[in-house]
């Protein structure tokens, strides 16, 4: 969805005159106890009546945003502080920033989610484990700025052991219900976490029984507190199959749709449900993001009674040559050199969310200015009014007493809480270093995945070697041994990619052990093109090693285009180095420092990633990663 507009210049002109304005409407504040009957909007042709006369209309229920679907937190967790804690400042601190309302996390399922995959609590049907992954940390961090925030949960992908061999979650409804309850139970048993919503299966198809299955085991665990959303789609065919199910429509407590175009459809309205945009936004965070940003955030109500929109993504914090580059609320995809960037869609949700809360109401008298634009008006009940007005889509030559410029958003408020909250500069930015190493040597890792390893296929976790008391103790490992539920299009391959987009000449050089006899693979590689959703199609130099005592080097992950093959002396079960080095348009590959293939000529592609992975979902260890690159 793309607007054309100018908001990243004058959202700053919004805020300098917002005081001036609030001062003004402070000055309203006695008269805005009921009835509420304001001509607090001119325009030529006549008034624009802000009005409680006749009741308030819907509860709103705050704005938000989503982390996962997928990885897109990934590289936040590694930036050092105090600049972690001033990202997460600027997202979750009520009148500083974002002042977000709603934090929306992907329940990790092991699968490809759009930039990259994230670990589930359980990998195995008799595995769990409740401090995988950095959602349940991002959502304590959330908490401990906005105790009050809102927390929502919804999986994107599911573990294999789930489908009982079928590509498909709903094979037995008790079973996936008691995985999605675990992962609530274990929030709050081991974080503390209530959560408040809990999702189907996004953008996917919904099962009616399982939705009543997990309603029911939802209220035998005493959790009658978290309420259902559904089916984080589109609005059909969820809500006629709500009309037609009195049992479905009582269990549903919201509708959410996905990037409704601010319109709703009679049946969600006739199901006298909360109507929520639960993902939006997904647009470049520059001029036209935060402008399209401002007219989503009040014309979903105005045009499609949606009382919360949630953008999807929280913050861009992963490689930005992945799918959707910079569709964050704000950047920080640098932790290497501490950099990150407030970008334009913080201001303007802050223009909302300063001022005002969910358990507010929206005035009736909401809507579009006549040249263009809309306003909304909520309010406490208490005295306090709040009147966000957008001029997005405003035809050129308007005039209005409050001044409005094309292309502004503007608050009106009784509240004097908010602030244009700020810290010093952050670290301009840096490459990613030229040369980088990490031998996995964590006793107690606080995450479980190794920095700056973004997986694409395959979950890589920190792992005790604790039969093994020499070098190779600690090391990175493949956990994945059954393809998951997919979402999107995983490859076969296991793979997660490292560094600078741009390396071209680099040499890549790694400790690998192959756990399967016979069958299993391992590689490394370097300039790798694609990513996320992308990833089956990747391209790049692929040095791989097999347990059947052969090597390849293909083009791509699929292992479709191969340069050379032929006999390698490996096994299972033993360690092995490998050293790839590309230079220009050549290529060789070392084993144990003994070179196995040289000068095979790569023409493409002529950049990309460094990586490390399985030949298929297979247990693997990785260890004393090195890369020495040059752009």
């Amino acid at each position: 969805m793309t607007c054309h507009t100018m908001a990243e210049r004058l959202i700053q002109a919004s805020w300098q005159r917002r005081a001036k304005a609030m001062t003004a409407a402070a000055g309203l504040a006695g008269q805005a106890a009921v009835p509420l009957l304001l001509c607090a909007l001119l325009a030529p042709s006549g008034a624009y009546v802000l009005d409680d006369s006749e009741g308030l209309g819907r509860e709103f229920d705050g704005i938000g945003a989503v982390s996962g679907g997928g990885a897109t937190s990934r590289l936040l967790v590694n930036y050092p502080e105090p600049y972690r804690s001033e990202i997460l400042d600027y997202l979750f601190k009520p009148n500083f920033g974002a002042s977000l309302h709603i934090l929306k996390v992907e329940i990790g399922g092991d699968g490809q989610t759009t930039d990259g995959t994230e670990p589930s609590h359980m990998h195995y049907a008799l595995d769990e484990n409740y401090f995988r992954g950095y959602e349940w940390w991002l959502m304590k961090e959330a908490k401990k700025r906005n105790p009050n925030i809102t927390l929502i949960g919804l999986p994107w992908s599911f573990p294999g052991w789930l489908g009982k061999g079928f590509n498909w979650p709903y094979v037995n409804l008790q079973l996936t219900a008691y995985y999605i309850v675990t992962w609530i139970v274990g929030s709050k048993h081991y974080h503390d976490l209530d959560i408040d919503y809990i999702g189907i299966w996004n953008e996917r198809a919904f099962d009616i029984n399982y939705i009543k299955v997990l309603r029911r085991m939802l209220n035998h665990q005493g959790l009658q507190h978290v309420k259902i959303i559904a089916s984080d789609n589109l609005w059909e065919p969820i809500s006629a199959s709500m009309l037609l199910d009195p049992e479905l429509l009582k269990v549903i407590d919201v509708i959410g749709a996905h990037y409704p175009g601010t319109l709703t459809v009679k049946d969600a309205r006739l199901t006298k449900k909360k109507l929520w945009s639960s993902e939006d936004f997904s647009t470049v965070n520059g001029d036209m993001g935060a402008g399209c940003w401002g007219r989503i955030l009040n014309q979903n109500y105005v045009n499609g009674y949606m009382t919360s929109t949630i953008a999807w993504n929280l913050v861009a914090s992963y490689y930005q040559q992945l799918p959707y580059g910079r569709c964050g609320l704000m950047t920080a995809q640098e932790p290497w050199s501490g950099h990150y960037v407030v970008e334009a869609p913080i201001w303007v949700s802050a223009h909302t969310t300063q001022f005002t809360q969910p358990g507010w109401y929206y005035l009736k008298t909401v809507g579009h200015l006549e040249r263009g634009g809309s306003y909304v008006a909520l309010t406490d009940g208490l005295g306090n009014l709040t009147v966000i007005i957008e001029t997005m889509l405003l035809d050129s030559g308007g005039s209005f007493t409050l001044e409005l410029q094309e292309d502004e958003l503007f608050t009106l408020t009784t509240l004097t809480s908010g602030r244009k909250g700020s810290f010093p500069p952050p670290p301009k930015s840096q490459r990613f270093p030229s040369v980088y190493e990490d031998n996995f040597n964590i006793d107690y890792p606080f995450f479980s995945e190794a920095p700056n390893f973004a997986d694409q296929t395959g979950v890589f976790e920190y792992y005790v070697n604790m039969e093994d008391p020499g070098d190779h103790r600690f090391t990175l490992r493949q956990v994945l041994n059954q393809r998951p539920i997919t979402w999107a299009a995983d490859a076969f391959n296991t793979i997660s990619v490292i560094g600078d987009y741009s390396w071209s000449n680099l040499t890549i050089k790694c400790d690998v052990y192959i756990e399967t006899p016979e069958k299993g693979g391992v590689f490394i590689a370097g300039r790798v093109n694609k990513g996320g959703i992308l990833i089956r199609s990747a391209r790049g130099i692929f040095f791989w090693i097999f347990a059947n005592g052969t090597y390849r080097v293909t083009g791509d992950l699929a292992g479709w285009i191969i340069y050379s093959l032929g006999h390698a002396d490996v096994t299972a079960k033993k360690w092995y180095t490998l050293t790839l080095t590309l230079n220009g348009r050549f290529s060789s590959g070392k084993l144990n420092g003994k070179t196995l293939w040289k000068n095979i000529s790569v023409n493409f592609p002529e950049n990309g990633w460094a990586a490390i992975g399985t030949h298929s979902f297979e247990f693997a260890q990785f260890d004393n990663f090195r890369v020495e690159a040059s752009h």
